[in-house]
């Protein structure tokens, strides 16, 4: 096909990165597509633009191939190719995306419409191995000396292997005891996810509303509001007597449903149209507002959360996300 967008593999300078300009435009062409394939990684170049492309030529037909608006400027290089769908349906070529993102070591996602960072949208977050790069009640359960039962049932919860309020009464009642002083010291070293800061601050450059929905406690998510400049946080609320934890919940659990529930009254709260709502996750509690928002999105998921998400970030930082939005 003429117009179809092709890499010569022949070419010399393949291997270099500083050449891939040299096949990537600035702007793309202005044929007709349905799709948006979006590239991310390190030193990409000309043969692993091109290995991605071959990997998904029976289900992709690219067009046109132009520098994201934010390429470079965060550290990563990101292209877009534009193109059609080969008479295949987007949800059963999630596999195919998390294969060809494990054999380059790339971040790859492939859309049908993005929501545009420069109109008001709303960004929901889980906080565990999300927004921070650990599950606080397993923090606390180590120092209670219960840590591998806790993390045990935790790993299943988050693989959908068991119902979240379930999960979550049994982990707790374990906490029974355990000082609030604990917590003080678990919060204090928290450890934040690469690239939340540059993610958020771009967002609120452009409006956006930004907020945490966590099956986690409030404990730690009143914190990072704080910290990060949120709009806002819900998360659950561990029982304390005498400085101490009880093992109990008060309160509604904050599950799934809850967490989508969340997405949607934050939006008319803050009249956001669904088609610029965006909710991020890594584990099976998450799925639930992914689906409810415009654009759901893995972050170093669970296997099943990279292949139920719109789009995934496997190998880079948060700011990632941010490459999956229109312009």
């Amino acid at each position: 096909m003429k117009d179809t967008f092709i890499i010569d593999i022949n070419n010399d300078d393949i291997h270099l990165a500083s050449s891939l300009s040299n096949f990537v435009s600035n702007e793309h062409n202005h044929l007709p597509y349905s799709h948006t394939l979006t590239v991310i990684g390190q030193a990409v170049t000309p043969y692993l633009l091109n290995g991605v492309l071959e990997k998904l030529k029976v289900v992709f037909t690219p067009l046109s191939a132009a520098f994201h608006y934010l390429h470079q400027q965060m550290g990563d290089d990101v292209v877009e190719v534009r193109g059609n769908l080969n008479d295949h349906e987007l949800e059963n070529i999630k596999p195919l995306l998390g294969d060809v993102s494990k054999a380059f070591n790339l971040d790859v996602g492939l859309q049908a419409s993005r929501p545009s960072l420069s109109e008001p949208g709303l960004l929901v977050m889980d906080m565990d191995s999300t927004v921070i790069a650990i599950e606080c009640i397993d923090e606390i359960a180590k120092l209670a000396g219960v840590g591998e039962q806790v993390a045990e049932v935790t790993a299943k919860a988050m693989r959908g292997e068991i119902a979240f309020n379930d999960s979550l009464t049994h982990r707790v009642a374990c906490l029974e005891g355990v000082p609030i002083k604990h917590l003080n010291q678990i919060r204090d070293s928290i450890p934040i996810m690469p690239g939340i800061q540059a993610l958020l601050s771009q967002l609120k450059k452009h409006d956006w509303k930004l907020a945490i929905a966590s099956g986690g406690f409030t404990f730690f998510a009143d914190h990072l509001k704080e910290r990060l400049g949120l709009d806002y946080a819900i998360s659950n609320t561990l029982a304390v007597h005498d400085e101490c934890l009880t093992g109990k919940v008060v309160g509604e659990i904050i599950n799934a449903d809850v967490k989508a529930r969340t997405v949607r009254e934050l939006a008319e709260k803050w009249q956001i149209p669904s088609n610029q709502t965006v909710a991020m996750g890594d584990g099976a509690n998450d799925l639930v507002m992914m689906a409810e928002s415009a654009l759901g999105v893995a972050c170093h998921g669970k296997p099943l959360v990279n292949e139920k998400a719109d789009v995934a970030i496997r190998v880079g930082s948060l700011n990632s996300l941010l490459y999956f939005l229109d312009k």
